[in-house]
């Protein structure tokens, strides 16, 4: 077979962007493994977070300047808060990934944040992470929680793969009034603290506060979630994070308390928390 140069040139043209896209793709793939497990950054150490979701909006150029959050609104994209990172040297993402793990790991372990875009020109890489303005319309924590239950229970009713883990489907929960009061508060605490975490400002862990709220059952797991905000997007982010489907699709766990709590002073705005229990 023949090529004529044009016909070559554009052939090592279109190959060049599929080697690219599939490096700033790796590199989405990478932060969201990151962020996915507990890390230390400084003297903090993160809880596991839900991957964030690649938006096209956010692609903006690698070796671009100028107002940012001009730029996103005039792609269209409903600002809230906003970090871009610029790295120079980089060859993959493979080395983008160390990079933004010594130097920006605050950043990238952020709870607000639940969207990305990455951009890459040759070694100039721009990745950029954001939070959307809440367009949800929620009720009352009660009425939101249960519908956070009736998600949860549709996972539960399908077989599926937790990371490493294979689960058939499990039981559907049944509400618990103690469970969603100690997530109701939490949630509070999250929120009016602007804190992201399952052990409390007062110490007190996920099974501390069942206790405390007079749920007798033995087992209990937790899984919380910021800046998300309707219960769909809160667990559709669980169930693409291993170790948040696994607490989801635990088959000994029989009860559910959920609830939200949001406070616009805080940096995440909303807070989720489903406490998960079993006797």
């Amino acid at each position: 077979m023949r090529l004529s140069l044009s016909a070559l040139v554009l052939a090592l043209g279109l190959f060049a962007a599929a080697a690219q896209a599939a490096e700033e793709g790796a590199l989405v793939e990478a932060i969201n493994a990151y962020r996915g497990e507990v890390q230390r950054c400084g003297v903090h150490a993160s809880e596991p977070l839900p991957p964030l979701a690649s938006d096209a909006r956010l692609l903006l150029p690698a070796a671009g300047t100028g107002d940012l959050q001009q730029a996103l609104s005039a792609a269209g994209y409903p600002l809230v808060n906003v970090q871009a990172i610029s790295l120079s040297g980089p060859r993959d993402a493979q080395a983008a990934m160390q990079a933004l793990a010594e130097s920006f790991c605050r950043v990238l372990l952020d709870p607000q944040f639940v969207d990305i875009g990455v951009s890459r020109a040759e070694r100039d890489w721009r990745i950029v992470l954001a939070r959307p303005l809440l367009s949800g319309r929620l009720g009352d924590w009660q009425a939101e929680g249960q519908k956070l239950l009736e998600q949860i229970n549709a996972a539960r009713a399908q077989a599926r793969q937790c990371g490493g883990q294979s689960f058939v489907a499990a039981a559907p929960l049944a509400w618990n009034a103690e469970l969603g009061s100690a997530a109701e508060a939490h949630s509070r605490a999250m929120a009016n603290g602007n804190f992201f975490a399952h052990q409390g400002r007062d110490g007190r862990t996920p099974g501390d506060r069942a206790e405390l709220a007079g749920y007798a059952g033995g087992q209990i797991g937790e899984n919380i979630a910021a800046a998300l905000d309707t219960p769909a997007k809160v667990v559709e982010g669980w169930l693409a994070s291993p170790g948040h489907c696994a607490n989801l699709m635990h088959p000994q766990y029989q009860d559910l308390g959920a609830a939200y709590a949001s406070d616009p002073q805080s940096d995440a705005g909303i807070y989720w928390t489903a406490l998960f229990g079993g006797r």
